[in-house]
């Protein structure tokens, strides 16, 4: 079984976030991108990069005069093994309680709780259609 990559830190995962934006990119293309949100130097970024290779976190085509650097994570991947983390932490594993927290706490749109609505009505027929008996299911043992 595939080790699961380890979690970003913050530096890492704004790096991830540039590239899954923008493409394989070289240490300069991030670093500039980077720049724009704060204050960053060149070699920090290149540092930071050479760590997230060796955990696996992006990977180096090291063709060429310059080194293109590509994510090794799918975003999506990303935020479900962060999400996990974070609500197992912080609200002992409940969904429930997660949910009833983000809404509870900030005004949130009619567009928004449409699409949660439709969310929750998907989920229920996903979990009613994969909990459905089979015929044999009720049959008594023989």
């Amino acid at each position: 079984m595939p080790k699961a990559p380890p979690k970003p830190t913050d530096s890492e995962l704004e790096i991830l976030h540039v590239l899954w934006q923008h493409g394989p990119a070289t240490v300069r293309t991030v670093n500039e991108q980077l720049g724009q949100q704060r204050e960053i130097g060149y070699t920090t970024t290149l540092k930071i990069m050479q760590l997230m290779l060796e955990k696996g976190l992006v990977q180096r085509d090291d063709e060429g005069r310059s080194h293109i650097y590509r994510a090794a994570v799918r975003e999506q991947d990303t935020q479900g093994l962060l999400l996990d983390r974070f609500v197992e932490a912080t609200f002992g594993g409940s969904a429930l309680k997660l949910v009833m927290q983000a809404l509870g706490h900030r005004r949130t749109s009619p567009d928004e709780l449409a699409q949660i609505r439709r969310l929750l009505n998907d989920i229920e027929i996903q979990n009613a259609n994969s909990s459905t008996p089979t015929p044999n299911d009720d049959a008594p043992a023989a």
